[in-house]
């Protein structure tokens, strides 16, 4: 599987960020060692909403999706 997560910072209010990965708990466990420059400076990290997708480009396209323009829209309003 393939997922694709929204991660908020506990520390730092309003700091986000999207990502994909076929192992979400190792992942997180990363993002919380610092092992990810995107995501260092503002730890520790909490996932907010997953999606699991059997196909890794629909979880690319999607991933894509959420970091583009339209992800303020639909994303604000139904995932964070």
């Amino acid at each position: 599987m393939w997922y694709v997560y929204l991660l908020e910072s506990t520390a730092a209010e309003g700091e986000r960020y999207i990502g994909i990965t076929t192992d979400l708990k190792r992942r997180l466990v990363e993002h919380n060692a610092g092992k990810s420059s995107h995501t260092s400076k503002f730890l520790p990290w909490r996932i907010v909403t997953y999606m699991a997708f059997s196909n890794q480009a629909k979880a690319a396209s999607f991933e894509r999706y959420l970091k583009s323009g339209s992800e303020h829209t639909f994303a604000n309003k139904r995932l964070w």
